[in-house]
């Protein structure tokens, strides 16, 4: 267990992260524009959010995070696999979720309405969720190493 956990958080997981950190500053900065500037709800704002986001992340995750040499539409098409079961869980998840949460006990903050909160709050639950499984995707499914590859970064 020690070695699997040693393997899972290594050098390719801190650069997921930094990748992350600028990806999320991109995509979810457009998200609260699109959504709260736009007046689009939080299934296209996040939506459209996502996918210019994914295109910085794909670009910055195939070359530095885990250099990937696979050439051709496998790897975009994977990548983008990835990413859509990754959307379709995480915001299947939070928007429901969060709006019920929101809507049954009348959450809200800053004067916003309740559905103006939550349609905000279930963004950001969404994506939380969406790193986790993301990260898992893109590891062992995106931009899985081939055997005997080194891993070395």
């Amino acid at each position: 267990m020690g070695n699997f956990i040693k393997q899972f958080f290594d050098i390719k997981f801190w650069k997921f992260i930094l990748v992350g950190i600028l990806n999320t500053v991109v995509g979810m900065g457009l998200q609260f524009l699109f959504f709260n500037l736009c007046g689009w709800n939080e299934w296209i704002s996040s939506l459209v959010g996502y996918i210019l986001g994914s295109i910085l992340s794909y670009f910055l995750n195939k070359y530095f995070t885990f250099k990937n040499k696979d050439k051709g539409w496998k790897p975009i098409v994977k990548f983008a696999l990835n990413i859509a079961v990754c959307y379709g869980l995480a915001y299947g998840i939070a928007i429901p979720l969060i709006n019920m949460l929101c809507t049954a006990n009348s959450w809200t903050m800053f004067g916003w309405s309740v559905e103006k909160f939550a349609g905000n709050f279930s963004m950001i639950v969404g994506a939380c969720l969406f790193v986790a499984f993301n990260y898992i995707g893109q590891r062992f499914f995106a931009f899985r190493e081939k055997k005997g590859e080194s891993g070395k970064q």
